[in-house]
């Protein structure tokens, strides 16, 4: 079992930059896939971005490819969510999430372990 902490949420201007973390207790931390999610009020939680267990193999939605980049140190049992060019329709509360073996980066039913969420707001 794997708990999760966000950190690094906050309010940017338009164009801005934010650096989100997400630490896991845990001596099997290396062992997960690790993935990016994000809801927006009114709406689905939907994926943003995922890597895998060794960080080579990474996937990004559509919607934030060329602005987001996912990292994670196992050495620092962490994972990261660089978020540039941010925009207005990036506001959301950001989740970060551990995968059980097999998954589908986008599909949230193969995430059994989830963070409490951290609010990003960006301003027009």
């Amino acid at each position: 079992q794997v708990q999760l902490v966000e950190s690094g949420g906050g309010l940017v201007q338009a164009g801005g930059s934010l650096r989100l973390s997400c630490a896991a207790s845990g001596r099997t931390f290396s062992s997960y896939a690790m993935g990016w999610f994000r809801q927006a009020p009114g709406k689905e939680r939907e994926f943003v971005a995922s890597v895998i267990s060794t960080g080579v193999l990474k996937y990004y939605a559509d919607t934030v490819k060329g602005r987001f980049a996912i990292s994670r140190d196992n050495a620092k049992n962490t994972v990261y969510l660089q978020m540039n060019s941010l925009k207005p329709e990036d506001t959301a509360v950001y989740y970060c999430a551990a995968a059980s073996v097999g998954y589908q980066p986008a599909r949230l039913n193969d995430y059994p372990y989830w963070g409490q969420g951290t609010q990003v707001t960006v301003s027009s």
